[in-house]
C-alpha cells in the first residue's frame, strides 16, 4: 500500500486531538444515541419498524448537519441519501438500518431490543450489524465539525433498509439516472468491520457475490404409502439425485458447465494479503467441532480457498415425514435451498441460467429452480493501493497501535458491486464489531471501548482521505 510518512501522521494526530477530546467528552451521549436506535426494531425480513427507524436515522443525520433526501422505492423501504461538507474529494458512507430477526429469543441473555449494557458491552440485535457503525459515523461527523469546523471533503451518506434480505429493491435507485449521479464518488466506506480475536482492526477490500435458489420437485399429487416406492417416483430421491450432479463427491468441484469460466486467479499481491494470516487449523477444528478442513488443507490453503473460491452450498433440505418415530411414506414433494458464493466476474444471472441448463441437460428438467432474495449480487474487490484503502489502513495502524489485518475481500456478501463496484468506486470495510459480536446470532454485541475508538477512527479517515 502507498505509505504516508510517520511524521505526517503524527501531525494529523495532533491536529485531531480536539476531535478525539470531543469524542471522549461526549462518549456517554454517543452510547445512548446508539442504544436508542437499537431499541427500535427494524427487521426487514418481517417488515417490522422500518419506517420508524428511517425517521430516527434521518433525524440523526440532520442533527449532525447533513442535508437529507428520502428516496422511495417501489415495494421496499426508503433509502436515506444525505450530503455534508465541502472539498475536492467525495467520500460515501454506506450503511443499512435494517437488522436480522432476533429469533431464537430463548437463547438471548439480554432482551434483543433492550440494548442493555453489561460487561463493558452493548447487547442488542443490530448493534454490530449495522447500527453501531452507522451511528459511529454520524458521531464522527459531529465531533469533527464541532471541534474543527467544516469537513475538509464532501461526505455522502447512503443508508438503506433491506440489506439483510438481499437489497432486492436497491437497483431501482442504483440503475436510475439519479443513482448514477449521486453514486459518482471517490471512495466508499463499507458497512462491515470488526476486531479479530487478538484485538487487531480488520480492513476488508471487497466481498463475494451470491446467488440463492430453491430447488423443488413434485412427483405425485399427495404423499403415498411407501409400498408404492416400487412403482411411483419418489420426490426425495429425485431431488437428491439432481443435487448429486452439482458437485464432485471427491474433489468438491462444482460440475455445472461454464461455472468457472469467468473465475480469475488472484494476483500475487492479493495472495500475499491472504497469506499474512493463515488460519490456526487446530483452533478452528476446536471452534467448529470438525475433524479437519476439506482435503486436510493446512491453515494457509484453507484461508485461500475460503476467500477466493466460489461455492455451491446446500443450506437446507425438506421432504417427507421428519417427526418422532417412523412413518412409512413416499413423499410427493421435496425442496432444497442452495447458495452460490461468487467471486469477481461471475454474474449471478449467468450462473442461474447455467444451473437450469445443466439440470435440463442431465434429465432433471422437472426440477423447478426459483431464485430467492432478489436478483443476486456480484462480487467486488478494491485495489489495495487505492487512496481510500491506504487512508483506512494507515490511520488504523496509528490509532490502534497494531498492524491491521487487511482482507482482500470478505467471504460474505453485500451489495458492494451495485453501490460502488459497477461505478469503479473503491470500497473499504471497517467498523466497531469484535470477533465475538455474534452477528446474525443471539447475543449480538459490541464493546463500548471499540465503539468509541471506531468514532475516532472514522474522524481520522475523513481527515486523512481529504488531505491525501
Amino acid at each position: 500500500m502507498l505509505q504516508s510518512s510517520t511524521a505526517a501522521l503524527a501531525r494529523e494526530r495532533a491536529q485531531l486531538e480536539p476531535v478525539f477530546k470531543y469524542v471522549d467528552q461526549h462518549a456517554d451521549a454517543f452510547v445512548e444515541r446508539l442504544r436508542t436506535l437499537c431499541q427500535q426494531p427494524s427487521v426487514s425480513a418481517q417488515n417490522l419498524g422500518l419506517e420508524e427507524t428511517f425517521a430516527m436515522v434521518e433525524d440523526m443525520a440532520r442533527g449532525v448537519g447533513a442535508k437529507t433526501r428520502r428516496i422511495d422505492l417501489d415495494g421496499g423501504p426508503p433509502i436515506l441519501h444525505a450530503r455534508i461538507g465541502t472539498g475536492a474529494r467525495t467520500l460515501q458512507l454506506y450503511d443499512h438500518y435494517d437488522v436480522q430477526p432476533p429469533e431464537p429469543l430463548e437463547l438471548w441473555q439480554h432482551a434483543p431490543f433492550a440494548a442493555d449494557i453489561a460487561d463493558g458491552r452493548i447487547w442488542a440485535r443490530g448493534v454490530s450489524d449495522n447500527k453501531g457503525n452507522l451511528v459511529a459515523r454520524l458521531c464522527a461527523l459531529e465531533a469533527y465539525r464541532r471541534a474543527l469546523g467544516e469537513l475538509p471533503l464532501r461526505v455522502t451518506l447512503l443508508f438503506e433498509g433491506e440489506e439483510e434480505v438481499g437489497s432486492p429493491h436497491l437497483r431501482q435507485f442504483t440503475d436510475s439516472p439519479l443513482g448514477r449521479e449521486l453514486l459518482a464518488v471517490d471512495g466508499c466506506i463499507w458497512e462491515a468491520g470488526y476486531k479479530d480475536p487478538v484485538g487487531r482492526p480488520t480492513v476488508a477490500l471487497g466481498c463475494k457475490g451470491i446467488l440463492y435458489v430453491e430447488l423443488r420437485v413434485r412427483s405425485a399429487a399427495k404423499d403415498l404409502h411407501s409400498s408404492w416406492g416400487a412403482a411411483v417416483p419418489n420426490s426425495a430421491w429425485r431431488l437428491t439425485w439432481a443435487l448429486g450432479t452439482l458437485k464432485d463427491a471427491r474433489t468438491g468441484r462444482v460440475l455445472i458447465p461454464g461455472f468457472y469460466d469467468r473465475v480469475q486467479t488472484p494476483n500475487d499481491r492479493t495472495y500475499a494479503l491472504a497469506d499474512r494470516e493463515p488460519f490456526d487449523a487446530a483452533q478452528y477444528r476446536t471452534l467448529f467441532g470438525i475433524a479437519d478442513f476439506l482435503h486436510e488443507w493446512d491453515g494457509r490453503e484453507a484461508r485461500r480457498h475460503y476467500l477466493f473460491d466460489p461455492t455451491c452450498t446446500i443450506c437446507g433440505l425438506t421432504s417427507g415425514y421428519q417427526g418422532p418415530g417412523g412413518k412409512t411414506v413416499l413423499p410427493a414433494e421435496a425442496s432444497a435451498k442452495l447458495d452460490f458464493r461468487l467471486v469477481p466476474e461471475q454474474d449471478p444471472d449467468e450462473i442461474l441460467r447455467l444451473l437450469r441448463a445443466h439440470l435440463k441437460a442431465g434429465g432433471f428438467g422437472d426440477v423447478e429452480v426459483e431464485e430467492v432474495e432478489g436478483e443476486g449480487e456480484r462480487a467486488a474487490r478494491t485495489d489495495p493501493d487505492a487512496p481510500i484503502a491506504s487512508a483506512v489502513v494507515e490511520t488504523a495502524r496509528e490509532l490502534y497501535g497494531l498492524e491491521p489485518l487487511v482482507l482482500p475481500n470478505m467471504a460474505g456478501t453485500g451489495p458492494q458491486y451495485v453501490v460502488a463496484g459497477q461505478f469503479g468506486v473503491p470500497a473499504v470495510g471497517m467498523g466497531v464489531g469484535n470477533a465475538d459480536s455474534n452477528n446474525h446470532a443471539p447475543n449480538e454485541n459490541i464493546v463500548i471501548d471499540d465503539y468509541i475508538q471506531g468514532i475516532k477512527h472514522m474522524a481520522w479517515v475523513l481527515h486523512h482521505f481529504a488531505a491525501a
